[in-house]
């Protein structure tokens, strides 16, 4: 078992709190029983089970390298406010391609929350995959992947320039939709087309100006009240189930 923080296998799994050695180092940490299981009942690989003494240990884990570690360890590399004292290693999937319509393409957007629960939305939605701009927050990011549910391990994700793939979209025959809040169609006015991808962009910002001028479609929800804008994580909610649909 280990206690010490100064431990170097410790140190290593604190270090995967940063996006920088995650990319070095090609894993990620996850914590929680659901998303542990969720992980390795996938097609992604689980290096490592970490487990806090005096938890017990799932039936599964004989499959798996296990390290047991002290309560101070375990809360030392943990990440919530009130850990369940199981985390694992997975190594980074190489996702190379996307996949089949309809897909998602995601701008430039910074809170993980959000995008942690457009992943879990899309994958609930039936999209086919999601392609995120080279500016978004790190998609192994600890709260994007709490946001998931799960979700991430579902869905098949790349990050890449969108401009470059609004262009492969196109070549493959997708209509591209890119929403706005300004000189748009009310979403629910245009009928989808079976190839569609769908552009959602930042937070306050929206999609960049270069991105929806390359769009075949720019599409806004309606506002009803007084609220200047939706969510960006509704509004993708509610523009993928109507495009499923």
């Amino acid at each position: 078992m280990l206690t010490s923080v100064k431990n170097g296998k410790v140190k290593a799994w604190k270090k995967l709190h940063r996006r920088k050695e995650r990319k070095n180092e090609g894993v990620f940490l996850i914590e929680g029983f659901h998303l542990v299981e969720e992980a390795w009942n996938s097609e992604w690989e689980v290096i490592e089970v970490i487990i806090q003494e005096g938890i017990a240990t799932p039936d599964w884990c004989e499959a798996v390298l296990v390290t047991e570690v002290s309560e101070t360890v375990f809360s030392y590399i943990s990440q919530t406010n009130s850990p369940q004292g199981i985390a694992a290693v997975v190594k980074i999937k190489n996702v190379t391609d996307v996949f089949d319509y309809p897909v998602l393409l995601i701008d430039s957007l910074q809170d993980p929350g959000n995008l942690g629960t457009i992943i879990r939305t899309a994958d609930a939605a039936g999209f086919s995959g999601i392609i995120l701009g080279d500016d978004t927050v790190d998609v192994f990011n600890d709260k994007v992947i709490r946001a998931t549910q799960g979700s991430l391990f579902h869905i098949p994700i790349i990050q890449a320039n969108l401009l470059e793939q609004v262009e492969q979209l196109q070549q493959d025959g997708a209509e591209v939709w890119a929403t706005a809040l300004q000189d748009a169609e009310v979403y629910s006015k245009v009928k989808p087309k079976e190839k569609l991808a769908l552009i959602v962009g930042n937070e306050g910002n929206g999609v960049k100006q270069e991105l929806r001028e390359n769009a075949d479609k720019i599409v806004t929800i309606p506002i009803y009240g007084k609220a200047e804008s939706l969510n960006v994580s509704i509004a993708t909610g509610i523009l993928m189930y109507y495009i499923k649909v």
